[in-house]
């Protein structure tokens, strides 16, 4: 029997992300626990965790793909996404934050603000996530909770507000000074932490409690008025009203409220559930969401609510070995159950669920409804992929889909036999729908198979899923960079169709001006003249085909980018001009001119960041100067030195045992895509020899 629905009011979606080995998955468990949910904490290291389900990720001790749960606090229903922290699955956590109401960052007490941590902390800008951050492991040799704080305002341009202090630092760490309520909190370890006492603050922390809660006070005040009232008055004020002056701040994205603990030692977490269930928005309190009609194409916007017409966004695909394909949805207004036909305006097909599941991990628990607040699983949807609405077919919506980076490393990889010839096929269908960015294509020159991913481990962890869960066996090929071309010149040209295609005779003459820009911005197109003077599916036709054109260049086959694309005079016939005249007079025209301006070939450069103890600085600044690597900068972190540094992705296979070697395994480091950067004549020349170009 179904329990009765949770008020909006009373729902949290929220998302815990952070650079790698910050205590995600840990910290998960442990809410878990402490939920009760489960009865004995898992641990990464052990492969026992419940929310890292997959063998890679327990043999790897990492998160690779985000999974969901659901448990309950203070009367609130608690959905929680756990996302990898590894830079090569980063767009498990781009796609969680797309959906979700509020993130806990977590943050290394010794690393501080870490590459990655970065890197989600703008994922999260991106989509206005309100956030609190948990400085976890207070319990490691060099833990510093100030310096975390520090670092959050200079690297993140954040205004962290710190709630808490903590008792203590590395093996002296025994609790937490709650600045809200000016008192100290302790954790019994025969307990496991479900014991907690409440103290007077330390004598010796009296003086800095009191200095840290102005602080809160000085932050906060200009989110609630009343607060503001009663300190300009100096009247004295309850818990309960600068909880609420903080909730404000926190909405409205202005502060960012600091804990801290030891998910490890069980030492914080019941405090950060409070502060999810205190602080983090419902999704009444995240309000409307916006899209756009299909075919009027007028902005549009659903309410949080249950009276309002069903609407949901696919955010990820899944394969499940007892049910098939799994589709996780976040409902954005109305109801409906497994009866009802729904709409996909991206298709515009119809689409039936045949089950909804709450998702507990990998475990499943099924539902008969589904409603404005929740993050459920769907069976049944066959034409629906990541980034896809679905809605009541009488009331269309579609909300803005997600975008996804494109990969930069591929392998060539063929069957072993004819037998696997299908199922690699059917296998690699499946990996591409569940993960937008994995690729799957033919070289036209070679007529190879490549997948592509992220990186190194992403594609690595591709291949090991394709062996081991769809037991198709194959042969793999070395790592190969995913470059680009671009111009490095401006070009002009006229180009003139005049031919009879299929019976037709058909007629196009373009102006077309091609010039560099920088290659993050893509190819950009656009037609100098009034759209009144051409009609506008000639140039949508012209567009289409320099977008075709685009997908490999002349020079290498490697896709085109870094162009901007200028259409200037037209001319047509009203009895001979055709939208397939100018499409082929758009790939013509783009072809000749990328020809005359100079092309060159970009390479991926990654920024890399490496951990190592001073002693052996010299050894790995030598091998980064030996891979083309630039050092940016080496700033101190306790014991060790930080090397901020650019290196061409081409020069970094294999990198990881290099660096273990050089260090006695003592450094780590983290690698993720920068930007496009132009390769120099010798190596483009020979990587072009070594292509066959």
């Amino acid at each position: 029997m179904n329990e009765p629905p949770i008020p909006l009011e009373q729902i949290r979606n929220i998302g815990i992300m952070a650079h790698i080995d910050a205590g995600k998955t840990t910290t998960t468990e442990r809410i878990l626990f402490y939920a009760g949910l489960l009865h004995r904490m898992g641990e990464v290291h052990d492969g026992n965790t419940v929310m890292d389900w997959m063998a890679q990720e327990r043999e790897r001790g990492i998160t690779i793909t985000a999974a969901a749960t659901t448990c309950k606090w203070k009367e609130c229903q608690i959905t929680i996404i756990d996302t990898p922290g590894h830079v090569d699955f980063t767009i498990e956590v781009e796609r969680s934050l797309r959906v979700l109401d509020g993130a806990i960052a977590i943050f290394d007490s010794v690393g501080g603000v870490e590459p990655q941590s970065e890197t989600v902390w703008r994922q999260a800008d991106k989509y206005n996530v309100p956030r609190i951050a948990f400085v976890n492991k207070m319990d490691r040799v060099g833990a510093d909770f100030n310096n975390v704080v520090s670092m959050m305002r200079t690297k993140l341009a954040a205004r962290p507000v710190a709630l808490q202090l903590p008792i203590g630092k590395e093996e002296t760490f025994s609790g937490i000074v709650d600045l809200v309520a000016m008192q100290a909190i302790y954790y019994d370890d025969a307990t496991l932490g479900m014991k907690i006492t409440m103290e007077q603050i330390p004598e010796t922390l009296e003086e800095m409690a009191r200095r840290y809660r102005d602080e809160i006070i000085e932050q906060v005040v200009d989110f609630n008025d009343e607060l503001m009232q009663r300190v300009v008055e100096e009247q004295s004020f309850s818990k309960e009203l600068l909880i609420k002056a903080i909730r404000s701040g926190v909405l409205q994205g202005g502060i960012c409220p600091v804990l801290c603990g030891s998910a490890f030692k069980n030492k914080g977490i019941q405090q950060l559930m409070n502060a999810i269930v205190d602080f983090f928005p419902s999704p009444l309190d995240r309000g409307g969401v916006k899209g756009i009609h299909p075919v009027t194409h007028e902005t549009v916007e659903r309410l949080p609510s249950i009276k309002q017409p069903f609407s949901a966004l696919i955010f990820k695909i899944t394969s499940d070995a007892h049910v098939g394909r799994l589709a996780y949805a976040r409902i954005y207004s109305g109801k409906t159950g497994m009866k009802n036909s729904l709409s996909n305006p991206r298709t515009r097909t119809r689409e039936k669920v045949t089950r909804i599941f709450r998702m507990h991990s990998n475990k499943r628990h099924a539902e008969q409804k589904m409603q404005a607040g929740d993050i459920v699983a769907l069976v049944g949807l066959k034409d629906t992929t990541t980034g896809d609405t679905i809605c009541d077919p009488d009331f269309p919506v579609v909300f803005e889909r997600m975008t996804f980076p494109d990969p930069v490393l591929s392998r060539s990889i063929e069957p072993k036999s004819t037998v696997d010839e299908e199922k690699l096929v059917n296998a690699l269908e499946r990996l591409s729908d569940e993960d937008p960015t994995c690729r799957i294509t033919i070289d036209s020159e070679t007529g190879q198979r490549l997948i592509s991913g992220m990186g190194e481990l992403h594609v690595d962890i591709l291949i090991d899923r394709l062996v081991r869960e769809f037991n198709v066996g194959v042969h793999v090929g070395k790592p190969q960079v995913s470059y680009r071309e671009t111009i490095t010149k401006s070009a002009e040209i006229d180009t003139e169709i005049a031919q009879i295609i299929g019976g037709k005779s058909q007629y196009a003459k373009v102006h077309l001006c091609i010039e560099p820009i920088e290659p993050v911005k893509g190819i950009l197109f656009e037609s100098k003249r009034d759209g009144d003077a051409y009609p506008q599916l000639f140039i949508a036709a012209i567009h289409q085909g320099i977008v075709e054109a685009s997908s490999g260049g002349m020079l290498s086959g490697y896709p085109l980018i870094g162009i901007k694309v200028s259409v200037g005079e037209m001319r047509f016939r009203e009895e001979d001009s055709t939208e397939m005249a100018f499409k082929i007079a758009g790939i013509t025209a783009f072809k000749e001119a990328c020809g005359r301006a100079m092309p060159a070939l970009l390479e991926p450069v990654m920024r890399l960041e490496i951990v190592v103890p001073v002693e052996h600085m010299g050894p790995v600044i030598n091998d980064m100067n030996s891979r083309r690597g630039k050092v940016l900068g080496i700033a101190q972190r306790r014991d060790a030195q930080v090397v901020d540094a650019d290196v061409p992705l081409s020069e970094m296979f294999g990198y990881a045992t290099a660096l273990r070697s050089l260090t006695q395994g003592r450094a780590v480091y983290t690698l993720q895509f920068d930007r496009y950067e132009l390769m120099d004549r010798p190596r483009q020349e020979q990587l072009l020899r070594r292509i066959g170009r």
